[in-house]
């Protein structure tokens, strides 16, 4: 099978979901914008063929020269696994008669707004939602839903330039921070907990599932720098909260006529027991949270994905073993460096059979920017079969294990 994939160097889990191609037997032909010489050396040598384009995102530019490069090659799949890519491999299936979603398909996936009315018409909850392309549409908006909302891009991915509004006073404000967002999603804002909802799918049925709990929500996570965000991945999928999250998210599947490959949703559960749709990125999550679903079934989905869309099945066990959470830490202090680590070593003593993996930004490091790296200064991941027992460790992990910076 030969397959080709979009961008297989970046971002940074690429080179894994490469790799995995390659394992299970595909032919692996790479599309991107870096030089060769650039990608990694596991990268590189997973890929039968590689084509540099100039711009990877002058679409209509780049379907040609695939097509001049490739000549009588035939191309089984097209696959992309980065949210800004999606179109673009639509427009390759269709140009060159590979199977997956094409053009139309595809933009319910990247358009917010799009994604909301055919959830809508398939009797989906969602928040109430208008688009919107100037300042006055979006006060207009705000003012037909009422406070409290949130604006945020329409094709965006995680919570950048993402904002909760209370207030006239607020959204002015949220106004002038968003001048260079061209549409925007005016939203209701929802009350409650949030969670996610993950498959891995096969034609259309998922063979793989996960369900995890964000504490707190992103959003608050990423206006708050002094919180170490954790994402906790169920064991049980059919207690009532995963169980009615993943009840939702297949009729998304359905609704939407998702095919093959990863999907990641967030949705909300409100307290009454609501279950309120928020959105779906047809791509693996980010925040390093396959590494964690990786750890709660001692799989490799990485190449369970690759398997999934090259021969429609998972061959691994896949079923959940451990609930399993990652912690992420962000340095505290205003200083440009890594100072000190203080608490590891108790962290260590009271957990050490049950950590599963960490990665530390080491002492003297330069500290990193949390709001441009979901990760920080790095990340620990726990796990136990019992999920309280999970979540106990995980907030112990986030309150007592410091990053200084200096």
């Amino acid at each position: 099978m030969r397959v080709l994939m979009i961008s297989p160097g970046f971002p940074t889990e690429m080179p894994l979901f490469t790799r995995g191609l390659a394992r299970v037997g595909a032919e692996v032909y790479g599309l991107g914008d870096q030089p060769r010489s650039a990608l990694a050396p596991d990268v590189a040598a997973s890929l039968h063929d590689y084509l540099q384009v100039r711009d990877l995102w002058d679409e209509a530019r780049v379907v040609g020269e695939v097509r001049h490069w490739l000549g009588n090659r035939r191309i089984d799949r097209v696959e992309v696994l980065w949210e800004p890519g999606m179109m673009l491999a639509a427009k390759l299936r269709e140009a060159l008669g590979a199977p997956g979603l094409r053009a139309e398909q595809t933009v319910p996936f990247r358009d917010k707004e799009r994604m909301k009315r055919v959830l809508d018409a398939a009797g989906i909850r969602t928040p109430h939602h208008y688009d919107a392309r100037t300042r006055e549409e979006v006060r207009q908006a705000a003012d037909r839903i009422g406070y409290p909302i949130i604006v945020k891009p329409l094709d965006g991915a995680g919570s950048a330039d993402t904002w909760p509004i209370r207030s006239n006073d607020e959204l002015e404000h949220a106004l002038r921070a968003i001048q260079h967002v061209p549409v925007v999603s005016v939203e209701e804002f929802i009350e409650g907990e949030e969670y996610t909802y993950d498959t891995v799918c096969a034609h259309g049925t998922p063979l793989f599932e996960n369900v995890g709990w964000y504490r707190p929500g992103p959003l608050i996570a990423r206006l708050n720098p002094w919180i170490s965000a954790v994402n906790v991945c169920y064991h049980d999928l059919d207690q009532e909260i995963p169980a009615q999250g993943r009840e939702m998210g297949r009729r998304v599947l359905d609704a939407l006529g998702f095919e093959s490959g990863f999907t990641h949703m967030e949705w909300f559960r409100t307290k009454d027991g609501e279950a309120v749709f928020g959105e779906i990125g047809g791509r693996s999550p980010g925040g390093r949270l396959v590494h964690v679903m990786n750890y709660s079934t001692d799989a490799d989905l990485f190449t369970g994905w690759a398997e999934a869309v090259c021969h429609g099945r998972i061959s691994q066990d896949v079923s959940k073993k451990f609930a399993a959470a990652v912690i992420f830490k962000k340095a505290q202090g205003a200083g440009p460096r890594i100072t000190a680590i203080e608490g590891l070593e108790s962290v260590f003593a009271r957990f050490g059979e049950h950590i599963a993996a960490i990665d530390l930004n080491r002492v003297g490091a330069p500290k990193r920017d949390w709001r441009k790296i979901v990760h920080g200064d790095g990340w620990i991941v726990v796990r136990h079969p019992d999920f309280e027992t999970t979540c106990r460790m995980a907030d112990s992990i986030a309150t007592d294990l410091i990053l200084r910076a200096g």
